[in-house]
């Protein structure tokens, strides 16, 4: 085990589960949720300075912090979220697996704080969920969901799912594609091991989806992401 990987289970999984018991009482107090994002960036950053691990931010001028949007990503690493969480300055909510939501502790604090859960391969089930995305956007949040669905075991690209490019329709927002290189050096598929890395988030145009079919759109985002994808 190295010594990363200790540091993860003796300190960061600490203070991760003191850091949800404090945000029961956050969360009541706000429901909002907005809150708990805040925490929740401070816990991002938090875990990258002590796990080593430099995040190099390309093209964060591209984008409006007063603006909400569906950010859109492909998901290479376990780290992806505390990273994005903690380098991209928006106020915002995940669309997440099913699974996480069952978490005793975990899972009630981040469906309190306004995180989406997602049934995968239950269509009526899905469809609510990305509504219930939808209307989080509406509400002037931003949103973030991997399209892919689940993550990469190589690092490569995989297809995008079209229920992503239906939240940004439905909830009248600009997508802001974010690529990610490198995370998948950190803890690799199937491994708890914990590597220092560099990681790269890439921040592309914001794709304006007014007027534009959910196809149109998930092609513009799949191509802006996998191109983005060459400047590792």
């Amino acid at each position: 085990m190295t010594f990363r990987t200790l540091l993860f289970f003796l300190v960061v999984l600490p203070v991760m589960f003191f850091g949800l018991l404090f945000a029961l009482p956050v969360n009541a107090f706000d429901p909002s949720g907005d809150r708990f994002y805040r925490m929740a960036s401070w816990w991002g950053r938090f875990c990258s300075k002590l796990m080593g691990i430099t995040v190099d931010v390309i093209g964060e001028h591209l984008y409006d912090r007063r603006q909400n949007y569906l950010i859109v990503s492909n998901h290479a690493g376990m780290a992806d979220i505390p990273l994005i969480l903690g380098s991209i300055q928006l106020n915002m909510r995940f669309v997440a697996k099913e699974e996480l939501g069952k978490i005793p502790l975990f899972g009630r604090v981040i469906k309190q704080a306004g995180y989406i859960m997602i049934k995968r391969g239950q269509s009526k089930e899905a469809l609510k969920s990305l509504l219930s995305a939808a209307e989080m956007l509406k509400s002037g949040r931003s949103v973030h969901i991997f399209p892919e669905g689940t993550r990469s075991e190589t690092g490569n690209l995989q297809p995008f799912k079209r229920g992503a490019f239906m939240i940004a329709q439905k909830g009248h927002a600009p997508i802001l594609p974010v690529t990610i290189i490198g995370s998948s050096r950190i803890t690799p598929k199937k491994s708890l091991t914990i590597r220092k890395a560099t990681v790269k988030l890439v921040i592309g145009e914001p794709i304006d989806t007014k007027g534009k079919s959910a196809q149109e759109i998930q092609e513009n985002t799949y191509g802006i992401i996998s191109k983005n994808m060459d400047l590792n």
